[in-house]
Order: structure tokens, then C-alpha cells, then sequence
């Protein structure tokens, strides 16, 4: 009797049911795809809406922004249980409650009527989208072959980068054509549309089938110490700024709470039989070293996301629109250098070196982002957005392969819910980080300018010597001075325009350095299992 296909591909060493599912793989990837980048979407669509909710809700500046907290924190802490959820319950059933849950969210948010109804539903919206990026990368990864993973990153990557790249251009566009309502409405035709793609096309594989046999223990203590690590890890990142950091009480309580339930969780998961977090995968040198370089990707990318628009609005004086248009050549090199690797991913050459050549591209366009000045040419903006996108495009899908290449297919859910982890925390220490120091250089170099500028008026005054109210001149100095302090205040306004140009140059500097140093770490990387079977 001959073996049924699900055992032939056990023996080959590939996960069950690829050879039934591969007619359609890339209707498999268009359904978590869709999926995937809704999710990533809405973490940037809403940010150019803000001071329009805030005069819907009548909040301050400050309570709007919890619109942005609150998804944040939600996404932070589910990413990591998807492994364990998607082993315990199914990963298709889990990939398919997230996504209409999803859905029914975007439509509440739409709906709200007050600011404590928006975060309520942000948070749900939030919980619910964590699990589509690492159960989709898992997918994708279990549905194609060896030989065409990285083509799979490749395609699955362009989702994730570009759609935080697109949000505030689509945003703008939505809020200032329609409403900002739409920005949660525009969610609902197309998750129902990939909740019916994941029902019909997605299977889960037989080691989930055979995992979801298995009476499992709730690791009860592990999930609060994993909320409480990362739930105020991310508060803490995202709204520290905003408290002068160190110096606000909750921000020491918070940042104690959260090393400790951290600690507490490692101890937990590597002594506890049926751990949420498979740790234990961080013993593989290849994963660490992956996962290294995406966090520092991440981190650079994010922290350029975030200062580039500033730049622009601030400093040039661009519209929200004009901004997302200068932002979005951008996402074209992203898309570009993915395309590539994936393409040359299938045919079996080497891409390691292609993540040591994307650190210096992001490297050089960031250094040339460091020597911009107030009257910068569209020219050189758009370069340094192509550059810096080919370089991330270069990087992400290579590493995304290699990171879940070297686990089995029974562990890869954890794998990529730990990689995702990674990936988010180092999109949210990017954006701590320049915020932080945007705001520190730039006080720095406003009092640098300001201290020399004032050396400057003290000596002039010297100078002129003290006027009497008797003196001829006095008259003809009052005047003088009145206009002088008209113009006084016009060059504090310049001072502190240069000051905010030279912390931006500070941080684009600091950020093409991080990536410089890290280019050489593609050396440590190993040929991937899916480069290896290739045959090459």
C-alpha cells in the first residue's frame, strides 16, 4: 500500500500537507497577508486624524494620544502567546477569531462616541490584530517550500514595511476627503474579504492537528508575568517622554514592575513543562544573532519613520499630504529590494551578504539625511527615501527567512511569536529613544546658540556704555532698542530652528552609526535550510 501524502512529506522532512495545499499557496498568502497588513496598517493610519478626534472627544493633547497607547500595549502583550494559543486551539481557528474580531472592532472604533469608548475598543482592535503577524509569517513559511521561503518573506515583508510607510499618506487622505471615521470603516470589506480566504484555503498542519490532541496546562502565572513585563514595558516606552522619564514616580514603579515580572517569566518558562514562551529556542546561536539584527533594523527604521516626517513639517513647513508624498518613495525602494531578494532567494544564491549591503544603504542614507539643511532639495530627500527603503527591503526578508529556518516546523509558532516580540520591541525602543533625544539635543544646542548669542548682545551693550535720560542720544537709542527687541525676538526664533536642525542631524547621525555597525553582522549568519536544499 502506498504512503498517503501527508506521510511522504513527513519523510522528506517538509510539514504535512504542503504538496495538497501548493496549488494554491498564493491564495494562502493573499489571505494572511490581507489580514496582516490591516494590522500593521492601523498602527500609523489614525496618527494624522489625532487633533481631529481630539475635537470630537473634546480631549486634550495629551488623552488623544491614548488612542495610540492602548493598541500599542494591547499588540506588545498577545504577540508573544500567539505560539501557545495557535499550538492549543488551532492555528487557523485562532488566525480566523483574530481577524473577525478584528473587523467587529474597527466598525466600535468607527462608531465611538467618547474618548474612554475608543480606547476600550482600541485595545480589543489591538488584541485581536497581535496574533495575524506571526501567525502569518508561520503560515507562509509551513505553506511554501524550502527553496522559496525567502521569496514567502519576501512577499509577506512588503505588507509589513511598507503598510506603516502608507498609513499616514492614506490616513491624510481619508480624514481630510471623507472622515476619520473611514480610517476604521475601510477595515471592514476587506476583513471579511480575507476571513473568507483564510476559511476556504488555509489548513492548519498535522503537528498542530496532533498538538491540539494534547492536554496542555494553563500556564497561569506566565501569562500575568508576560502582561505585567510588557504591558508596562510599553507604557513606560511610550509615554515616559512625556513625564520627564526617571523623574515621575509611576515611571520607577512601572519600569520596577516590569523587570521584575520579566525576570520572573524567564525563571517561569524555562522550569515550567508547558511554558507559553519557548525559550528555549534563544539557545540556537543563528536565532539570537537574527533576531538581533531585525531588532536593530527595527529599531533604526522606526526611529527614521518617526523623524522624518517631523523633519519635514516642522522645518520645511510641509502639509500632513506633502509630508506622506515626500515619505512615500520610501516604501517603492522597499518594495524593490524585496522584490529582488526574493527573486534571487528561489534561485538559490546567497543572500546573507545582501543583509550586510542593506545596513550600509540604510547606513549612507541616513548619514546624507544628517547633512540636510532648511532649504533641502526635493532631489536629495527622495534619494535618501529610496536608498533607506532598498536597504530595509534588502534586509527584512532575509532575516525573516533565516530567523525561522533553523527551528522545526513543531516550534516555528513560537519561533516567529518570539521573533515578532523582538520586532516590536524594537520598533517601540526606536521611537522612544529619538523622541528622547530629539527633544534633549535640541535643548542642548538651543542653549549653546542661545548662551553665545547672548555673550554677543552683552558685549554690544558694553559697548554703547549706559544711556542717561539726559543724554542726547537717548531718544535715538529708545527707538532703536524697540526695534531691536522686535528683531531679538525674530533671532531667539532662528536660534531655535538651527537647534531643532541640529538635533535632527545629531540623530540621523547616531542612527547611520548603529547601522554601520552592524552591517558586519550578516558574518555570523549560516546558509539557510531553504538556500541549502536548493542545491546550490
Amino acid at each position: 500500500m502506498s504512503a498517503a501524502p501527508e506521510q511522504i512529506g513527513e519523510k522528506l522532512g517538509t510539514p504535512a500537507g504542503i504538496e495538497r495545499r501548493a496549488p494554491h499557496k498564493w491564495l494562502v498568502a493573499i489571505a494572511v497577508m490581507l489580514g496582516a497588513t490591516l494590522e500593521v496598517l492601523d498602527t500609523s493610519i489614525v496618527n494624522v486624524s489625532l487633533p481631529h478626534m481630539q475635537g470630537s472627544f473634546s480631549a486634550s493633547r495629551d488623552e488623544i494620544t491614548w488612542i495610540l497607547t492602548s493598541y500599542i500595549v494591547a499588540n506588545g502583550i498577545m504577540i508573544p502567546l500567539t505560539g501557545w494559543i495557535s499550538a492549543r486551539f488551532g492555528r487557523k481557528r485562532y488566525f480566523l477569531l483574530s481577524v473577525v474580531t478584528f473587523v467587529i472592532a474597527s466598525g466600535l472604533c468607527g462608531a465611538a462616541d467618547s474618548l474612554t469608548q475608543m480606547v476600550i475598543f482600541r485595545v480589543i482592535q489591538g488584541g485581536a490584530g497581535a496574533a495575524m503577524i506571526p501567525s502569518s509569517q508561520a503560515i507562509m513559511m509551513e505553506t511554501f517550500p524550502p527553496e522559496e521561503q525567502g521569496l514567502a518573506m519576501s512577499v509577506w515583508g512588503m505588507g509589513l514595511l511598507t503598510s506603516p510607510m502608507l498609513g499616514p499618506t492614506l490616513g491624510g487622505w481619508i480624514t481630510y476627503n471623507w472622515n476619520w471615521r473611514w480610517n476604521f470603516y475601510i477595515n471592514l470589506p476587506l476583513g471579511i474579504f480575507a476571513a473568507i480566504m483564510v476559511t476556504i484555503f488555509v489548513h492548519d498542519p498535522e503537528h498542530i492537528r496532533k498538538s491540539q490532541a494534547r492536554a496542555r496546562k494553563v500556564d497561569y502565572p506566565g501569562i500575568i508575568y508576560l502582561a505585567l513585563g510588557l504591558g508596562l514595558l510599553q507604557i513606560v516606552l511610550d509615554r515616559g517622554q512625556r513625564a520627564d522619564w526617571f523623574s515621575s514616580t509611576w515611571v520607577c514603579a512601572f519600569t520596577a514592575i516590569a523587570v521584575t515580572a520579566l525576570v520572573l517569566l524567564v525563571y517561569r518558562e524555562l522550569h515550567f513543562a508547558e511554558p507559553i514562551l519557548d525559550l528555549r529556542i534563544m539557545a540556537i546561536p543563528l536565532f539570537d544573532v537574527s533576531v538581533t539584527l531585525i531588532l536593530i533594523m527595527m529599531l533604526v527604521v522606526f526611529g527614521m519613520n518617526l523623524l522624518n516626517p517631523l523633519f519635514f513639517q516642522e522645518l520645511l513647513g510641509y502639509s500632513p499630504w506633502k509630508s506622506g508624498i515626500a515619505v512615500l518613495p520610501r516604501g517603492f525602494g522597499t518594495l524593490a529590494g524585496m522584490f529582488f531578494i526574493g527573486q534571487i532567494s528561489r534561485r538559490a544564491y546567497d543572500t546573507r551578504w545582501f543583509v550586510g549591503l542593506g545596513f550600509v544603504l540604510m547606513a549612507y542614507a541616513l548619514w546624507s539625511m544628517s547633512h540636510w539643511t532648511l532649504d533641502v532639495g526635493i532631489g536629495y530627500v527622495r534619494f535618501a527615501m529610496i536608498l533607506s527603503g532598498l536597504g530595509s527591503g534588502l534586509i527584512f526578508p532575509a532575516m525573516s527567512a533565516a530567523t525561522l529556518a533553523c527551528v522545526s516546523k513543531e516550534r516555528m509558532g513560537y519561533a516567529a511569536s518570539l521573533y515578532n516580540m523582538m520586532r516590536n520591541t524594537g520598533s517601540a525602543i526606536g521611537i522612544s529613544l529619538v523622541t528622547n533625544m530629539l527633544n534633549s539635543r535640541e535643548q542642548t544646542h538651543q542653549a549653546y546658540l542661545a548662551q553665545h548669542f547672548t555673550t554677543f548682545d552683552a558685549w554690544r551693550t558694553d559697548r554703547a556704555g549706559p544711556l542717561m535720560p539726559g543724554s542726547p542720544h537717548f531718544h535715538f537709542m529708545n527707538g532703536l532698542l524697540a526695534q531691536q527687541a522686535q528683531g531679538l525676538a525674530m533671532v531667539y526664533q532662528v536660534v531655535q530652528r538651527q537647534a531643532s536642525l541640529l538635533a535632527y542631524n545629531d540623530i540621523y547621525r547616531m542612527l547611520a552609526m548603529t547601522a554601520a555597525i552592524f552591517a558586519p553582522g550578516f558574518l555570523l549568519l549560516k546558509r539557510s535550510r531553504a538556500t541549502s536544499s536548493a542545491g546550490h
